[in-house]
Parts: C-alpha cells; structure tokens; sequence
C-alpha cells in the first residue's frame, strides 16, 4: 500500500486557486499515477499529481501529458469518465463507504458517496458549486482531438464535503488517485495505487492508499 505525507500549506488560504501550481509543486507531496492494471489497456498517459491541504481543503494539481484530447461534458454530475479524465476517491478510515471526485481536462466534475458502487448518492448543486477548479484548457466542449496534448488542473475539495471537521482532522484517510478515458480512442485505466481484480474497476476502497495530514 502507497502513502503520502501531506503538507498545511497557509498560503493556499490567501492565494485565488489559479496561483496555486507553483506552490503546491514546490511545497507539495508527488505522486504517479502509473500502475496499469489490466493488460489489456496497456496505454499509459504520463499523470502525476501534488498533494496538499490548506485549513479548509484537499488541494491537487493533476498534471497530464498523452495522446488525444476530449470534452463532451460540461455540466457537473454528467459521464466525465468518458472524456479525458482524472479522479479522487477517498475515505475516512471509520466510513462504511467511500466519496469519488471525478474531472474531465475541463474541469466538469461529477461526485457522489458511495455506500457500494451501486448504491450511491449524489452531489447536490450547491455541494459541486463548493468545488473549486482551475484548468489550463479552455471551458468549452469538443470532440476528441489527435495529437499530443499535456494539460494541468487545480482542484480544492472541502473537508466538509467528506464529513471531516477541519478543526479536527483525523491522522489520515484512504484515498486512490486515478487516470482514465473510457471513451476516448485510446481506453485506459491508471491508477496510483495497484488494484488487484480481474476487471476494470475504480470503486475498490480495499485497495486505496493511505494519506496522512
């Protein structure tokens, strides 16, 4: 199992959050999401991510450089998983379920909480308003494109959204980071820490790394 020691970065709290790459690449934990899983989709995309949190927030910087672009979605809680994507599972080490965070290159967000895959909840509209993102690509959609293609995107996820008392944060939580394009030309599924399971499939807290505040 992977784990990362994550940094308080105040200045996260004064800085609007397009000011927030070079601090959090400077100041912030590094992690790859490397690990293809299934033989089957070999393609691996180049993702890493930094890692911190300020006194209200998770706070990632996604970095991403691959073939192919894509955007169809551009409201939140729309299939984003099949654009180019990047996610964030996470949870509590005393929660039954498990939160996701799902975003196309665009910033398109879905979420939910999880009891199981199946039995889910999702965000309200007001919740995914709370979700802060910052993306280097332009907010408008489009076909998939070919090419080469590398692109950031900052995202602030409030404690509050995952049930934690920012005055009272727990030793760490459980969390998995992941790359993803479902319907993209070149499907594949990425992740940070290994998955174990014959198919594809990111709603596996049992396999979720460790992130200590």
């Amino acid at each position: 199992m992977k784990h990362l020691n994550l940094n308080y970065l105040e200045e996260l709290n004064q800085l609007p959050i397009e000011k927030w790459q070079r601090v959090l690449e400077e100041k912030g934990s590094f992690g790859q999401i490397d690990v293809v899983n299934w033989s089957e989709f070999p393609y691996k995309p180049e993702t890493f991510f930094y890692v911190a949190y300020s006194h209200t927030s998770i706070c990632i910087s996604y970095g991403v450089k691959g073939l192919g672009l894509k955007a169809l979605y551009l409201k939140d809680q729309e299939p984003v998983w099949q654009d180019s994507c990047v996610e964030f599972f996470c949870k509590r080490v005393d929660q039954e379920g498990y939160f996701n965070f799902e975003f196309n290159c665009i910033g398109t967000s879905l979420a939910a909480i999880h009891k199981t895959r199946e039995d889910r909840a999702s965000r309200s509209e007001e919740q995914m308003q709370k979700i802060k993102r910052y993306s280097s690509v332009s907010r408008e959609a489009f076909e998939e494109k070919d090419g080469i293609f590398e692109w950031n995107l900052i995202v602030e996820i409030p404690f509050e959204l995952l049930g934690i008392d920012k005055d009272n944060l727990p030793e760490k939580i459980l969390a998995n980071f992941y790359k993803c394009g479902d319907g993209t030309k070149n499907i594949h599924y990425v992740s940070w820490n290994a998955i174990e399971v014959e198919k594809p499939d990111f709603h596996r807290p049992d396999y979720f790394g460790e992130l200590y505040f």
